[in-house]
């Protein structure tokens, strides 16, 4: 019997990168677990046919508040229920101070501090107590790579909400971790794929 036998799992962005890899762990140790993505339907089929079993992959965008919608119901029909969430819905780009756009700010803002935000709210009425959130944040976050200062302030944000989180949800003994990767993280996507696919499916 795996560590996650009869836990439900929704992870955001795991059709690709380290949510991904994260989903198919999952999975291994006994869980069923939803998938998100916004890409082509195509890369969500590829990655549910990648773990194979326990899983259920839901198209949408973790910035989008209906698409949230759409997932959380979707969950609630099929399993009533979430043990864990794994917020990982997003992407990093290069834009240097003196060079940062509105849109850029937007992108960056808009899918890792508001998706993930909406993302844990959404998802709380069907979190069991007991159960757990779990962020990905990035090691950016405290290291000042250059032209990364709007992805690294997103990320530190992450952890901002995970500590407030934390107190907020004790009371239900839900527990709220980050993880702080850096690069390079080494998935089936850069071990296996081709630099084609492997620009697809990166995670930063």
């Amino acid at each position: 019997m795996g560590k996650l036998e009869g836990k439900v799992a929704v992870i955001t962005g795991g059709s690709s990168g380290l949510a991904l890899e994260s989903a198919k762990r999952f999975v291994e140790e006994g869980a069923y677990v939803f998938i998100t993505g916004r890409r082509r339907q195509e890369v969500l089929d590829d990655a549910v046919k990648l773990i194979g079993r326990n899983v259920s992959g839901v198209r949408g965008d973790a910035a989008n508040l209906d698409d949230l919608d759409h997932l959380f119901d979707t969950v609630q029909k099929q399993k009533g229920k979430i043990d864990i969430l794994f917020a990982s819905a997003g992407k990093g780009e290069a834009a240097v101070l003196g060079e940062i756009t509105e849109q850029h700010f937007d992108r960056e803002f808009g899918l890792i501090v508001r998706g993930t935000l909406f993302t844990a709210q959404k998802a709380l009425p069907l979190i069991n107590d007991g159960g757990s959130i779990i962020l990905t944040g990035s090691v950016a976050s405290v290291k000042g790579f250059p032209g990364f200062g709007v992805y690294a302030a997103s990320k530190a944000a992450l952890r901002s909400f995970a500590r407030t989180w934390l107190n907020e949800l004790k009371g239900r003994k839900i527990r709220v971790n980050v993880l702080g990767p850096g690069p390079p993280i080494a998935t089936r996507c850069r071990k296996e794929f081709s630099p084609r696919r492997r620009r697809r499916c990166s995670n930063p």
